[in-house]
């Protein structure tokens, strides 16, 4: 089964870092999504790792996340 995590932010410097971080931690490209213009990040991934996201994108100061 796949969740899907969403990450707001103030700014679009904060999605970038969010970004580069899961990128970084091995999350394939194809499952992130950015919108800059609503400040935010999509992250499509197996519930399993779903923990490992949420802390990922908690360490960028969201506004919400969900």
């Amino acid at each position: 089964m796949t969740a899907t995590v969403t990450g707001i932010y103030d700014s679009t410097d904060q999605i970038r870092n969010a970004e580069d971080d899961l990128l970084a931690s091995g999350i394939p490209s194809e499952k992130i999504f950015v919108d800059e213009q609503a400040r935010q990040i999509k992250v499509i991934i197996p519930e399993t790792t779903k923990p490992e996201i949420v802390e990922i994108l908690n360490r960028h100061k969201p506004v919400r996340l969900g």
